[in-house]
């Protein structure tokens, strides 16, 4: 039941995305979302993240950039607007693995580090033609 269920969700999320393309049917899109939504919780099948994205938790309704979501860039966070219902959703953007968020293990050695003068020598020994 949970594969079939998880199935008919990911279609479900195809059909709405197909509808909110120009030229599609927008309110047939949110009625999809409404669908797989409703069919998730009954089933207790999470909605994949990549369809996580795509609608708005509040109304269920498709998010298309411009005609139902606006979305801005402030302060290191993604701030999209429903201009359906005004619900505002904040997530972090990631730039890069925070500080302090490598394992211990996984650290580079701080002998690892060769000072400049050896450096410099060693590349200057490299350099010399070899004689034949």
């Amino acid at each position: 039941m949970v594969r079939i269920a998880r199935e008919r969700v990911g279609a479900l999320f195809v059909l709405a995305e197909a509808e909110g393309r120009p030229g599609g049917d927008l309110a047939q899109g949110h009625r999809y979302v409404r669908l797989a939504r409703r069919i998730g919780t009954r089933y207790t099948v999470r909605i994949a993240p990549a369809y996580r994205e795509r609608y708005c938790r509040s109304c269920s309704s498709l998010w298309v950039e411009g005609r139902t979501v606006r979305t801005r860039l402030r302060r290191g966070c993604r701030v999209r607007s429903c201009l359906v219902c005004g619900r505002i959703r904040r997530t972090p953007l990631q730039t890069g693995p925070a500080p302090g968020s490598i394992p211990r293990g996984l650290e580079v050695p701080s002998t690892a580090v060769v000072p400049a003068e050896e450096a410099t020598e060693e590349l200057a020994e490299s350099e010399e033609p070899e004689e034949e």
